[in-house]
């Protein structure tokens, strides 16, 4: 990712709750996601052990902020919160510098 650009870092463990749901909606809001002005990319793992991380990359703050407002992520936020995550934790930074190989 180019530097000034942001990232989500969505770090989650799953209740176990309504699998077949829940991957469901995981789908529909990647498909979302991808579909908003400002989004980058996004990359998910999950273990066995039901710890998820969803790295997503947006070119700014606002872009951020818009995909959080959308009616249906918001929904599927509070269904999460309600039923599929036993826990949960959101970091939003921006992007300094990234290097590989």
């Amino acid at each position: 990712m180019n530097p000034g650009s942001w990232v989500v870092v969505f770090v989650s463990r799953r209740s176990g709750a309504d699998a077949e749901g829940y991957g469901a909606m995981a789908e529909r809001m990647e498909q979302l996601a991808r579909a908003q002005p400002g989004f980058i990319d996004m990359q998910s793992v999950r273990g066995e052990d039901g710890v998820g991380i969803t790295v997503c990359y947006w070119q700014s703050a606002e872009a951020i902020a818009a995909w959080k407002r959308d009616v249906e992520h918001a929904a599927a936020q509070q269904r999460g919160r309600e039923r599929w995550y036993e826990s949960y934790a959101v970091t939003v930074a921006r992007v300094e510098r990234q290097y590989g190989a």
